[in-house]
């Protein structure tokens, strides 16, 4: 039911980075990221609620950008691009630092892009599902999540408009103690669960733990994707991957841009592949 319209891969495993500080960081952090079609990028809560809207169309419009002028770098599609079009790599280049570019300035099927730009808005739903993934979609994103423990009647209006907009659905079972309670109470599945850690939980209990141990109690009773977030290490990440998990969302080292990004996107790549 939900591959009929979902962009995500079942058969891959995903680095999810959430971009929670400000949209001038998430600018350079997106332009530092490595060629994957492993990478998806996340617009924070914490950068919804400071930009709005403005927020996940940037994200989705720089990760375009980013992916596009990385392919064109190649010299496969260099030399096609010029010829196509008469142009030096050079003015190709200097179209897509333009702050209006969209993806369909050159046909993305003349590219033969693999990479599909995927952008998540963490609106942390809790009611007005429906209106919430249509703000989310016409701002470009390709998943939404919600929280777990909204209405059961605001996660089915979440879910079904994700559906209707052919968007990916998540749901976030943070502080939810049991979230099989709340996907027996679901009309349709969400493409995605997440289970969560939250920071100040983090940061105040230092004996919480994330819940791994649902990942194989949910996928023995549902067809879902997981998503681990609230482990940022390297070896959280291999646990959440040895306990198979689908998704790892990071954020800590990605909130302020530095040199180390490239390195570090490659060695979380390095453990989801």
């Amino acid at each position: 039911m939900q591959g009929k319209y979902s962009k995500l891969d079942s058969k891959k495993r995903y680095l999810q980075i959430a971009l929670n500080s400000t949209l001038q960081e998430a600018q350079k952090i997106i332009f530092q990221l490595p060629l994957s079609d492993r990478i998806l990028i996340e617009a924070g809560t914490p950068l919804i609620k400071r930009y709005g809207v403005k927020g996940i169309k940037r994200i989705k419009e720089w990760y375009q950008q980013h992916l596009v002028n990385q392919t064109l770098k190649s010299s496969i599609f260099s030399k096609k691009i010029s010829k196509t079009f008469n142009l030096s790599l050079s003015s190709i280049l200097e179209i897509l630092k333009q702050s209006d570019f969209q993806i369909k300035t050159i046909e993305k099927s003349f590219l033969n892009l693999e990479i599909i730009p995927y952008v998540v808005a963490d609106l942390k739903m809790m009611d007005r599902g429906e209106t919430e993934v249509e703000i989310a979609a016409e701002a470009g994103a390709d998943a939404v999540i919600a929280l777990g423990c909204a209405p059961i009647e605001s996660l089915n209006a979440f879910i079904q408009k994700c559906e209707d907009l052919g968007i990916d659905s998540m749901v976030d079972m943070m502080n939810v103690e049991f979230p099989l309670n709340v996907l027996r109470k679901l009309k349709k599945l969400p493409r995605v669960i997440i289970l969560h850690r939250g920071v100040d939980e983090e940061k105040f209990n230092k004996e919480k733990q994330i819940p791994l141990y649902e990942i194989r109690r949910i996928k023995s009773n549902y067809d879902v994707l997981i998503s681990i977030a609230g482990g940022d290490t390297l070896k959280e990440v291999q646990r959440a991957i040895f306990n198979d998990a689908d998704i790892v969302i990071v954020w800590k080292y990605f909130y302020q841009s530095n040199n180390d990004i490239p390195k570090l996107a490659e060695e979380f790549l390095k453990e989801v592949t």
